[in-house]
């Protein structure tokens, strides 16, 4: 049976655009992609903006009916057919454990990840800015203006960085307890769940930018890591190009 057309309108390097991306592949749901250049401002421009009035991605087109927030997505996507490769517990309990645990990382590790994603790659970008350049992007940032203005051409300070790290690692910590007290080798035990796959792409970020001391000192979750990238899935997910040493020399892996 067909589940009708998809289009996921995203950026490779985009956090979200990737839990969406492994949810797609987990479901072996044929999916095309636009993939929209956001440093020169596709996700701004009117026809997106149609789209999505957020200005951010990813968005998701079904046969018509657009859905956007990443984490809205995925589970829009689950409840198209709940048989389709599921990747929410069936039990009550366990399914409001990984809405608490996406909740947690939307909070707290998402906004975290995007300070050392800003400062250690995208820097340069703004800098070769000028003022007025750079004042007006971030003023037509639907959701992003007062995130760029804090940071400024100058980045984000050295506070800024120690506390969002300190976030990051304090997301490792609590993965650890879930893993351990779960039986692993996923968060909620046995089988990987949407809480895998929203805080994969902020480990693996974290991983290309060269701080896996964050969560190293935690054997479950290193091999809750490892586990994840080795599936098929996860490479497909992560085509050329989605990470960021990829794309910006300046970057060297450790």
């Amino acid at each position: 049976m067909s589940l009708g057309n998809f289009k996921i309108y995203n950026a490779l390097q985009s956090t979200c655009s990737q839990r969406v991306r492994y949810t797609l592949h987990h479901k072996k749901i044929d999916f095309s992609m636009e993939i929209l250049d956001l440093f020169s401002g596709d996700q701004l421009k009117p026809e997106y903006l149609a789209i999505n009035p957020n200005g951010v991605v990813p968005a998701l087109d079904h046969d018509g009916k657009i859905i956007i927030d990443s984490s809205v997505i995925i589970e829009y996507l689950e409840d198209i057919d709940i048989n389709l490769h599921p990747l929410r517990p069936k039990q009550p309990e366990k399914c409001a454990d990984m809405r608490a645990m996406i909740r947690y990382f939307d909070e707290i590790a998402g906004p975290s990840v995007r300070i050392p994603s800003y400062n250690m790659a995208f820097l340069p970008h703004f800098q070769s800015m000028t003022e007025k350049e750079f004042i007006a992007l971030a003023e037509s940032k639907p959701l992003r203006k007062e995130f760029l203005l804090k940071m400024g051409r100058t980045g984000f300070t050295e506070k800024d960085m120690n506390e969002s790290t300190s976030k990051i690692k304090a997301t490792a910590d609590r993965m650890s307890k879930w893993i351990e007290v779960n039986g692993g080798p996923y968060l909620l035990g046995e089988d990987i769940t949407y809480a895998d796959i929203c805080i994969m792409p902020v480990i693996v970020r974290m991983d290309d930018l060269g701080m896996q001391e964050l969560w190293n000192h935690h054997k479950n979750v290193s091999d809750w890591y490892e586990n994840i990238k080795s599936s098929d899935v996860y490479k497909k997910t992560y085509c050329k190009g989605s990470l960021l040493s990829e794309v910006y020399p300046h970057l060297s892996k450790n």
